[in-house]
């Protein structure tokens, strides 16, 4: 599924050829994905100007005018497209996926393409999904933070109240693994697997520990570490492990910088070939693999 990086690279994609276009024409393609869509979408979007974006956690906010936002979920296999109408066809390569073809609107759509609209300046945007796990609704814009997808979520991990006074308070009052404690979204909104892992690494801190006991000094370097990852992630245009892609089809490249995620016996490059370092060891929790140094972190 793709994390709050991807999320929020794929949604200033959108943001550098959406913002102040007006959506011309629309067509929604089936009935809906993992939820139905709202009624008359398509004959809601038309007409409307795009006048902003948001992200919250891994959700894509895009406003319109009239006072309605579009809250987009990608799920485990969406992906927004955009491409110029009348663009030369471009096929996906090992090292980018761009979907770019010659038609308009009405020739037949690309597959899994179950939500589409073009735009007056000529961008056609498209919402591929093959496994439908993706969502779409339509939000009063001054309701946004009470939509019930929204409404439960915790901070944001890149805002200003995640800091390690804030942190250390709420580990103290857990006493589930640290790492189940980080990626329940009522505590901090957006942070997945992958970045959960490569932040522990960094804090030095062991995806087994109960979170009560990282308060202190070891949440005093679990923030910084959080919001470096994601940071540097989002700077890389995310991580594409399987189906993710940008907006313009080019993938992620935050994958070339992992410290241990997916490295499962591999050298820990913290260790420098130390002989007690057995290298990154995966455990499964709650269903998901961690992977971790067990020398680095404690």
């Amino acid at each position: 599924m793709p994390e709050l990086p991807e999320v929020e690279t794929v949604m200033r994609g959108l943001q550098a050829v959406l913002e102040g276009e007006r959506i011309v024409w629309a067509e929604a393609r089936r009935d809906g994905m993992r939820f139905p869509f709202p009624p008359r979408l398509a004959e809601r979007l038309c007409g409307r100007r795009v006048i902003g974006f948001g992200r919250r956690a891994k959700y894509i906010l895009m406003r319109l005018d009239g006072g309605e936002s579009l809250l987009i979920h990608l799920g485990m296999s969406g992906r927004m497209v955009a491409r110029r109408e009348g663009a030369a066809p471009a096929p996906r390569t090992g090292k980018q996926g761009i979907f770019s073809d010659a038609r308009g609107h009405n020739a037949p759509p690309e597959a899994h393409e179950h939500l589409a609209f073009g735009t007056e300046g000529g961008w056609h945007i498209g919402f591929v999904d093959p496994r439908r796990f993706g969502s779409v609704d339509l939000v009063a814009t001054a309701d946004e933070d009470y939509h019930k997808l929204l409404a439960g979520l915790g901070p944001e991990p890149l805002g200003p109240e995640i800091t390690p006074a804030w942190l250390s308070n709420v580990l103290a009052c857990k006493r589930t693994p640290i790492k189940a404690a980080l990626l329940d979204q009522r505590v901090i909104a957006g942070l997945g697997n992958i970045y959960v892992c490569e932040a522990l690494y960094r804090a030095g801190i062991s995806p087994r520990r109960s979170a009560h006991t990282a308060a202190g000094a070891r949440a005093a370097r679990l923030a910084p570490a959080i919001k470096a990852v994601l940071t540097e992630a989002i700077a890389a245009g995310g991580s594409s492990l399987r189906d993710y892609v940008q907006a313009d089809g080019e993938i992620g490249r935050f994958q070339e910088n992992f410290a241990v995620y997916g490295r499962e016996g591999e050298a820990c490059p913290g260790c420098l070939g130390q002989p007690e370092c057995p290298g990154i060891k995966r455990i499964m929790q709650s269903g998901r693999s961690s992977f971790f140094c067990p020398v680095r972190q404690r």
